[in-house]
């Protein structure tokens, strides 16, 4: 008897993903009837994204689990009719595409690289007696330290740079201070001279990024955003921004999207926007992801990537 999935995730994704989970269930040996509409009564998996017009989950009532293509879960996890087995995304692909994009632009805040390749005007400015750091004197603090933090804290720490990792439950990662709870969030952002967010987005972790905890940054610290635009309060930055307190930040995620364009970030000095590009899911690679937790769910082992609905992530 097939298993019916249905593909929740809207008409946009259909044309990708139709075929990368076709390939990826048969890879699996799954039988799967993959559909876009379908009796809720007869579906036994939901393939969901944000951008879905499915609001209303109580008429599936045979359903064993959604699964989500994205990694965050936060315009989810409150719809009270959501009473299924939620996953979210961990995308192997989209962890590599998140650490280049993270590694990236710390090494071009670390070394300053906008300084030559924006100010191109035929003056020859090189100053020897300027003083460069190298990384292992460039201490980097990453809020949010699950797979996607702990995968970006490997590869800055095999640059040289010291890393701590901050999050709400403990953590290890081996040569990285990984700190842990509220009572040690001030520790990791003392004296950081980068810090970089990848925290999910909860009551808790909004507007964690404020005029107090940017004050505990080294002075002309740098500020890398691709977690979640709200984790920022847009007005203490760009006040720590004018005051020097923050040399410079790059932004890839904000409270409204698409930024508007009479934002004070596009026109900041200070300020890189880009648009929503750090990280995203791969067809191919999350089809496995979603075969692998449909076979689970089959079979009776434990879903992975399952969300707890009282952390909201």
């Amino acid at each position: 008897m097939p298993i019916t999935v249905l593909f929740a995730a809207g008409d946009a994704l259909w044309a990708d993903y139709n075929a990368a989970l076709g390939t990826a269930f048969s890879e699996a040996e799954l039988n799967i009837n993959l559909v876009q509409q379908a009796d809720p009564g007869a579906v036994d998996y939901i393939i969901y994204s944000p951008g879905s017009t499915l609001t209303d989950f109580t008429p599936f009532t045979r359903c064993k689990a959604v699964l989500n293509l994205w990694a965050g879960v936060e315009r989810i996890t409150g719809n009270p009719t959501l009473t299924q087995p939620l996953c979210r995304m961990v995308d192997p692909a989209m962890t590599e595409s998140m650490v280049e994009w993270v590694v990236a632009h710390t090494l071009r805040l670390h070394l300053g690289t906008d300084t030559h390749v924006l100010g191109q005007d035929g003056v020859w400015r090189q100053d020897p007696t300027r003083p460069t750091k190298i990384a292992r004197e460039r201490p980097v603090t990453i809020l949010g330290f699950g797979e996607l933090g702990q995968a970006c804290g490997r590869a800055l720490m095999a640059l040289g740079f010291p890393v701590t990792g901050w999050s709400r439950r403990p953590t290890a990662l081996t040569g990285a201070r990984c700190l842990a709870g509220a009572d040690s969030l001030d520790t990791a952002l003392s004296g950081a001279e980068v810090l970089v967010l990848l925290l999910p987005l909860t009551p808790e972790t909004e507007n964690v990024v404020n005029e107090r905890t940017l004050s505990l940054l080294a002075p002309g610290a740098f500020l890398i955003n691709p977690g979640r635009g709200p984790l920022i309060d847009d007005a203490a930055l760009l006040a720590a921004l004018d005051a020097g307190q923050v040399a410079q930040a790059t932004l890839d995620v904000f409270r409204e999207e698409p930024l508007p364009a009479d934002h004070p970030y596009w026109a900041h000095p200070r300020v890189t926007v880009t648009p929503h590009i750090a990280a995203t899911t791969r067809p191919v690679t999350a089809a496995r992801v979603v075969a692998e937790n449909i076979r689970r769910g089959e079979t009776g082992e434990p879903f992975l990537h399952l969300v707890d609905r009282q952390r909201g992530y």
